[in-house]
């Protein structure tokens, strides 16, 4: 496992990836690379869109398991390195090859859920890109389903493969079943990234995208290119998705506490616990994306650490935000 390398590239999940006990830890690590991989690839503006989707199909055929594609795969990304203006993301595309390799080491079925779980991910992805192709107009999402399909794609699957690991690698890994693990994964999962999306409005605005959709824009007298040129117009549209990104995280720490071991419960609860207060700091037209102060990250850390991740502390700490 490129612990470097994933610090390089995650700022909290990384934390999370750290406490899980190594059978669990190397596909989730795996699988977290390669979808920032295929984020990065869909994300390069300097790249016309057609450009992206390809490169992103044969990405995502290489991890597929298609040598040729593979190959073609490498060769294709080796010129799109200098594109990449963080240096984690230079660093990832070019370990690629590496992380490829990684994948045909796991285990059969964490590979098979690894490969699934990318699949889906990467759908979304290409979704995205065909969606908003370039910054030249600001578009929105025609509907709330679009949205909600949209969180599912790239973040409710992942809850429902980390749930899926950790059935088969934990012996009595939670106090609820299989099934209802499950959809609080996918909702958990749904609303970290509705929080991003909130988070983000404003700097995905700038480069022409609307995640909220036109159709409640229009119902608050908006389009979205006034929504682009004065963010803090969204309020009204926000607000309920808002509070659908807090219902959403209270599934992910329910998610968190009915988890036995210790060490994954408490992997499991630091996305909450960081979205929650990221969801506190969120305000519409804000000028740049709203961040936890490491320094509070590093007291979660320390409380979950002295209290051994007790559920009636995380319970506190998932609560203090709120008020």
């Amino acid at each position: 496992m490129n612990l470097p390398l994933l610090r390089a590239v995650s700022r909290s999940f990384y934390l999370s990836i750290r406490l899980l006990p190594a059978p669990l830890r190397e596909p989730v690590s795996l699988a977290y690379l390669l979808a920032r991989a295929t984020d990065t690839v869909a994300d390069t503006a300097d790249l016309p869109a057609p450009e992206r989707l390809d490169k992103l199909r044969r990405l995502a055929a290489a991890i597929e398991g298609d040598a040729a594609a593979r190959a073609a795969a490498v060769r294709a990304l080796a010129s799109f390195v200098p594109m990449q203006h963080d240096p984690g993301e230079q660093a990832l595309i070019q370990a690629l090859p590496q992380c490829l390799a990684w994948l045909d080491e796991l285990q059969p079925a964490d590979r098979d859920d690894v490969r699934s779980v990318l699949r889906t991910i990467t759908r979304g992805q290409l979704l995205d890109v065909e969606r908003f192709p370039d910054a030249s107009g600001t578009r929105a999402l025609a509907t709330a389903a679009e949205l909600r399909e949209y969180t599912w794609l790239v973040a409710g699957c992942v809850g429902e493969f980390w749930t899926h690991l950790c059935f088969r690698h934990l012996p009595a890994f939670a106090a609820l079943p299989r099934g209802a693990m499950l959809g609080l994964g996918r909702r958990y999962g749904m609303g970290l990234q509705l929080v991003n999306i909130l988070r983000d409005a404003g700097s995905d605005l700038a480069q022409g995208r609307c995640y909220f959709p036109a159709c409640e824009l229009a119902l608050a007298g908006l389009s979205p290119q006034q929504a682009a040129a004065n963010p803090s117009l969204l309020a009204p549209v926000t607000q309920p998705w808002h509070e659908e990104a807090a219902r959403l995280l209270d599934s992910g720490m329910e998610y968190a506490l009915a988890v036995r071991s210790r060490r994954v419960r408490a992997a499991s609860a630091l996305p909450a616990l960081v979205g929650v207060r990221t969801l506190a700091l969120v305000k519409p037209g804000q000028p740049a994306p709203a961040k936890v102060p490491r320094g509070e990250i590093r007291v979660i850390m320390a409380v979950l650490a002295l209290t051994l991740s007790a559920r009636a502390p995380m319970r506190t700490l998932y609560a203090s935000p709120r008020g």
